[in-house]
């Protein structure tokens, strides 16, 4: 008798199992993606105003101590909205705590200094590597429901007699003919596997910071505000869940100058943005190498939607740095349009990076012009061919993009020798303009469909 139930039990599990199986082979990406809208709510702030003005002594150069000032009180008092009032106000970096809304009133203007001796140091992540280094011009660490909104404008006020000076950006050249930088010594400590806790950097010595870091954080609202001049990355969330970006403009072309790079981050919504960027408009990252793998943390549930994109590297790129993997991500009813975008959509790692990327949904998108591809593939990213962590992609949708102008369709570039990339599928796609009689360009990548695709005119299959 229990040997029958046992045998009863077996099966009705697998019938089970058999049941969900079919179901979810049925399941539209799409309505799970207004499913994992839904779970995405920004938080709501106490009807309390901080107003910053009220906070400063009128001697101080700088507004630094009386927008920290206002920012602690409001959090200590639970919560409500610290204003940063019409007018100028130059800063050092800015802490945001639990429960604080900074709010730019129209006309507002945040100018950051570029005097590295006024910024703390803080733990955080460096093109997907752990370390200590000057803080970010706008900073959180394990804090939850926060926000920066309003209309204003926040000025890094990078430029080449600063964070993009030759030293900086270069680097000093060494005996060896070798240009070394505060930047490369963090990669020879990744190396070398020094432990987080001695890789720091401040002062003169410091890394070129990124404009807002958001690190460990929940219920995050960015909204409204304009960027200019980024010493680095524009946007950074990290390791952070539930993150609503709406109406920010990023139009910031220095070096390294991504928008918006959440790194190992869950339900992100990012829409009605602008980008006109140095970098990738938008990099979805999870971390690099032997960091990444140690975290081992996914990007997942990513929105984007509704979104313009102009100069940049790419319209929305997944990598490199995404050893930990990224899968789920949704982009729809985006333009991009510009002679100086590289690619619309970008996937890139190499094989001491690794990470696989699956299910990677886009559909409504209308390209003006890019310089080089609809989709590109790095599989062998900073000219890296071999290596014991090979990337995976698979599980790609390309669906209703209109294309006006582009040397490929597809630029795929994976490994000669094994198949990498698999599953991509190209559907009511209209490509005009491609430069290059091939099409595409096509290496270690397997089952890649079209259906209802025309290119410079004519069906495509």
């Amino acid at each position: 008798m229990r040997l029958d139930k046992i045998k009863m039990s077996v099966s009705l599990l697998v019938f089970t199992v058999s049941l969900s199986s079919c179901y979810y082979k049925k399941v539209d990406p799409w309505d799970k993606m207004t499913e994992v809208y839904e779970q995405i709510v920004p938080p709501t702030f106490p009807d309390k105003n901080y107003v910053i003005t009220d906070y400063y002594d009128g001697k101080d150069s700088l507004y630094t101590k009386a927008i920290n000032q206002a920012i602690t009180e409001c959090s200590v008092q639970g919560g409500g909205k610290v204003i940063i009032p019409k007018g100028i106000y130059p800063t050092a970096p800015i802490r945001l705590k639990s429960n604080v809304n900074l709010h730019l009133a129209d006309s507002a203007v945040l100018k950051f200094t570029t005097d590295y001796n006024l910024f703390d140091t803080v733990r955080t992540r460096l093109e997907g590597i752990d370390c200590y280094n000057i803080s970010p011009l706008i900073y959180a660490y394990e804090e939850v429901n926060i926000a920066i909104t309003g209309n204003g404008i926040m000025d890094g006020q990078a430029d080449r007699s600063n964070w993009f000076c030759d030293e900086r950006i270069r680097g000093v050249v060494q005996k060896d003919g070798k240009h070394t930088n505060e930047k490369t010594l963090l990669y020879e400590m990744k190396e070398d596997s020094v432990p987080f806790d001695k890789r720091v950097f401040s002062g003169k010595s410091s890394i070129r910071p990124q404009f807002i870091n958001l690190y460990k954080c929940k219920n995050i609202l960015l909204e409204g505000f304009t960027i200019n001049r980024a010493p680095f990355w524009l946007i950074h969330p990290l390791l952070s869940e539930n993150v609503t970006i709406r109406k920010v403009k990023m139009q910031s072309h220095g070096y390294n100058n991504d928008g918006c790079d959440p790194e190992s981050c869950n339900n992100v919504l990012i829409e009605d943005c602008d980008f006109d960027t140095g970098d990738d408009c938008i990099a979805i990252k999870s971390g690099r190498d032997e960091d990444g793998r140690f975290w081992n943390i996914p990007s997942e549930n990513i929105i984007v939607r509704n979104c313009r994109m102009k100069d940049g590297h790419a319209g929305v790129a997944i990598g490199s740095e995404v050893t930990g993997g990224c899968r789920n991500v949704w982009v729809e009813n985006c333009r991009m349009d510009s002679p100086e975008l590289d690619r619309i959509i970008r996937i890139k790692s190499n094989a001491i990076r690794g990470g696989e990327v699956e299910n990677l949904f886009v559909r409504n998108i209308f390209v003006g012009e890019c310089k080089e591809s609809i989709l590109g593939i790095e599989m062998k990213y900073w000219r890296v061919e071999k290596g014991p962590y090979l990337p995976y992609f698979h599980n790609i949708y390309l669906e209703n993009i209109i294309s006006k102008k582009s040397q490929y369709v597809l630029h795929l570039d994976g490994f000669e020798d094994k198949t990498q990339i698999q599953d991509i599928f190209i559907k009511d796609c209209v490509f005009d303009g491609v430069g290059e009689s091939t099409i595409n360009r096509i290496i270690g990548a397997d089952n890649i469909r079209f259906e209802n695709v025309r290119v410079n005119g004519k069906m495509y299959k």
